[in-house]
């Protein structure tokens, strides 16, 4: 049996690419682009091919070898594998270009800004003052040809052919034989007589200053062309004077050059250098030192390369997420990045981190998320956002900070179109009842309804058959003049999911209640969506055959289509008044999430009615959508007890705490689970709003939600025919908490008349404990011996 030699070429683990070598190096190598046989991932190969008679050239490529391999810089050509057979030498490097074919195709895309500039020079000078400096070698190559740019625009000094000791143990500088390269020797070397001074570096800056003319004014025809900078910038000219200046003694050290071109207004200071030297040095950084930088990196993002963004700033954010603790800061300079990146690339480097960070418990992590979920939205499939996203964002809606709660309601509008049937129309809805029924900032329950008006597409036909008259009226009943305003605003953009009895029955009668409402702003929209309906309707009257056609929709599956209708109608709900939600939470961070300890309940009957004819006309109209279902009995037992502790708060009076805790603890009780056991029955909408809340009481002096000024329509009740109608006599109790709130224009004259009453209880109340003091003093008769005396 014979035995067969192994080719090294074929066992290689690098193959070359089929196609010809780049140009641009004059010299002995020719560079292939190639690729790793194991995993594809492209690198570049430099292939000397051994010929017979030129055993000079042959020596050099040797040399280059030994030199690439034992020399390791960030800023020199990067050594992956080398093969030396007979026949060949095989050089295999990071992918580059040459720095030649780079600048050419830069050109013809726009040109390379100064910015990539100052930074590329940087790079290479840094790279020379390791060599001379730290290593005692002498470059003797530095040109165009030497230069090579990786994937990230990174300038990389290869070309290590004639490398020799600077201390002369190695022998003299080696021949080059090549008239390409040879142009760029300083002019102190024709001297042969040794008498001129020079340094070790002298001859090294010389050629970089040759570089420096060649990358602004292309290829350098003959040294005598040094003596004019031409494009070279301005703040770059005094130090390149400098280097091709004919005395090599007054040439800088490559350290020196450096520090005086990044002195204040040189060619190096800048932001992008700047950008890339602490990118240099993070992982030594203390951990302010870079908060501060992620905080301020995207400001300058804009007018960085888009290479640079993709292959050097991203790896270092996802490294400073993963590793670093760096949190919420990232995020900002994170999504900028990802602008850069195509599809694929996003949902492999981008979208594993922010399914991971939707699981911290960092506030801050949290709502940057929320806030920025429109730049990344696209990029997550449903089984994702089912299973990994929406189980950690729906905690948002039960978090203490209004903003985060702001926040998550208007990132459902995102995430509806792909929530499945059970996460969209039984979870998201008790959320969204319970946020409509008792959040205490009014903000926060308007832009619900606004995001439910615009998601109501998404549901199923028999969650809007349930959901959306009830979750519409209830809203037309809040204190807070937007949310009537966004309520009716919700009937106009969902008219098509309503059947003609439920527009003439349930809403109807509804939006009637509102042409007396107290703001001006709620009657002018109730009245555009009565005439709205009331076409609709008659449209229908006339020719009976259109029923068909007009309630196509009312029972089809979810229409996702119609998301974008819906788009446009409330808009400034969730845009404008929520921003004023923002704002308060920035200036009282303390006082905000708490407006009340009283529990938060919609009115079940017309909360603005003061005759009792008009209190049974609000229960008729409402008895269809089962409004008044539910025993109000209790909550207006409850809200007698609530307004007369409103008023003790109001004089200046003492709240007795006991019967606070006992109601607490009996409100406690009750598991949110059982308010929401039946879901699945009719008019379930409302159940869900009763689920109570206990709450602390706010401090002395805390300022009420209520107290502020949203930016919603100001009160018209001056000159206001409309206003008299809401005088609601004092003697009545109050079904919920939302009356005691200090809502401007509303009730004035009834808190006036309580706190009147309740003031005189007081002046009673003192009256009757002294006199019983008194009485049992006379009854206890003459002291006895030893007794401490009280009076």
């Amino acid at each position: 049996m014979g035995f067969f030699a192994r080719d090294p070429v074929r066992d290689f683990p690098f193959e070359l690419i089929p196609e010809p070598p780049e140009g641009g190096l004059p010299g002995p190598w020719a560079l292939h682009r190639g690729r790793k046989k194991a995993t594809g991932s492209p690198v570049s190969i430099f292939v000397y091919d051994v010929k017979p008679g030129a055993e000079e050239q042959t020596q050099v490529a040797k040399a280059a070898f030994k030199r690439f391999k034992t020399l390791r810089h960030p800023n020199i050509l990067a050594y992956i594998d080398g093969l030396e057979t007979e026949k060949c030498l095989h050089v295999v490097t990071e992918a580059v270009t040459p720095l030649g074919i780079y600048l050419k195709a830069r050109v013809e895309a726009g040109g390379l800004k100064e910015l990539e500039i100052s930074w590329g020079l940087h790079q290479i000078v840094k790279a020379l003052s390791f060599l001379v400096n730290d290593c005692s070698l002498i470059h003797n190559n530095v040109c165009m040809a030497a230069v090579f740019v990786d994937r990230a625009g990174e300038w990389k000094l290869g070309g290590l052919d004639y490398m020799y000791s600077a201390q002369g143990n190695g022998g003299g500088p080696p021949r080059k034989g090549i008239p390409e390269l040879e142009q760029y020797d300083p002019p102190e070397l024709a001297d042969s007589s040794g008498r001129v001074v020079r340094e070790k570096w002298s001859a090294d800056m010389w050629r970089l200053g040759c570089l420096i003319w060649e990358v602004f004014n292309g290829p350098l025809p003959r040294a005598a062309a040094l003596r004019n900078p031409g494009k070279i910038p301005k703040t770059l000219v005094p130090h390149y004077c400098e280097l091709v200046g004919a005395n090599p003694k007054v040439r800088p050290n490559p350290a020196r050059f450096l520090q005086n071109c990044q002195a204040p207004g040189g060619f190096m200071s800048n932001r992008f250098v700047e950008t890339n030297l602490f990118l240099e040095e993070i992982q030594i950084k203390e951990p302010a030192e870079k908060q501060k930088f992620f905080q301020e990196l995207s400001k300058s993002l804009d007018a960085f390369p888009e290479d640079f963004c993709r292959h050097k700033v991203l790896p270092q954010l996802l490294t400073a997420f993963e590793f670093g603790n760096a949190g919420a800061v990232v995020l900002t300079p994170l999504f900028k990045v990802g602008k850069f990146l195509s599809a694929e690339e996003y949902q492999q480097k981008i979208i594993p981190v922010v399914v991971k960070m939707f699981s911290s418990t960092d506030r801050a992590m949290r709502i940057r998320l929320l806030q920025q979920m429109e730049q990344f939205i696209q990029y997550l499939d449903e089984p994702t956002v089912n299973t990994q996203i929406f189980p950690h964002v729906v905690h948002g809606f039960l978090d203490t900070n209004p903003a985060i709660r702001e926040q998550t309601v208007k990132s459902m509008l995102l995430l509806a179109p792909k929530l499945n049937e059970a996460n969209l129309n039984v979870e998201l809805m008790k959320h969204f009842a319970r946020l409509q029924a008792k959040d205490e900032q009014g903000p926060i329950r308007c832009n619900t309804t606004v995001c439910l008006g615009k998601i109501g597409s998404y549901l199923s036909a028999s969650t809007r058959h349930r959901v959306l008259t009830s979750a519409f009226s209830r809203a037309t009943k809040d204190p807070f003049a937007a949310s009537r305003v966004a309520g009716v605003l919700g009937f106009a953009a969902t008219h098509n999911l309503y059947s003609m009895n439920d527009c003439a029955q349930k809403i109807l009668p509804v939006l009637c209640g509102l042409t007396v409402d107290p703001e001006k702003s709620v009657r002018d929209q109730a009245f555009k969506a009565i005439r709205s309906f009331l076409s609709k309707l008659e449209s229908v009257s006339e020719d009976p055959t259109q029923l068909e056609e007009v309630e196509k929709d009312v029972h089809a599956a979810s229409s996702p289509g119609m998301g974008g209708a819906a788009a446009s109608w409330a808009g400034w709900a969730v845009t404008g008044v929520s921003s004023l939600t923002s704002k308060l939470i920035r200036s009282h961070p303390t006082t905000a999430p708490t407006e009340t300890n009283i529990p938060q309940r919609p009115t079940p009957e017309g909360h603005w009615e003061t005759q009792e004819e008009d209190k049974d006309t609000a229960e008729d109209s409402s008895a269809a959508d089962r409004w008044d279902d539910e025993d109000w009995g209790s909550l207006e037992q409850e809200a007698e007890s609530v307004l007369a502790q409103q008023d003790d708060w109001s004089t200046g009076g003492q709240v007795s705490r006991a019967s606070q805790v006992s109601n607490s603890d009996h409100k406690s009780s009750k598991s949110p689970e059982s308010d929401w056991s039946s879901w699945e029955a009719e008019g379930s909408w409302e159940q869900g709003w009763q689920e109570p809340s206990s709450q602390e009481p706010p401090p002395d002096g805390t300022r009420l939600a209520s107290e502020y000024n949203w930016g919603g329509p100001e009160s018209s009740d001056k000159g206001d025919p409309f206003a008299t109608l809401f005088a609601r006599p004092s003697t009545q109790p109050r079904p919920d908490s939302w009356g005691e709130d200090n809502w401007e224009g509303l009730e004035t004259d009834s808190r006036q008349v309580k706190a009147e009453l309740a003031r005189k209880k007081r002046e009673e109340r003192r009256r009757e404990m002294e006199a019983k003091r008194a009485e049992r003093k006379v009854a206890k008769g003459p002291m006895k011996l030893g007794a401490r005396k009280l009076d």
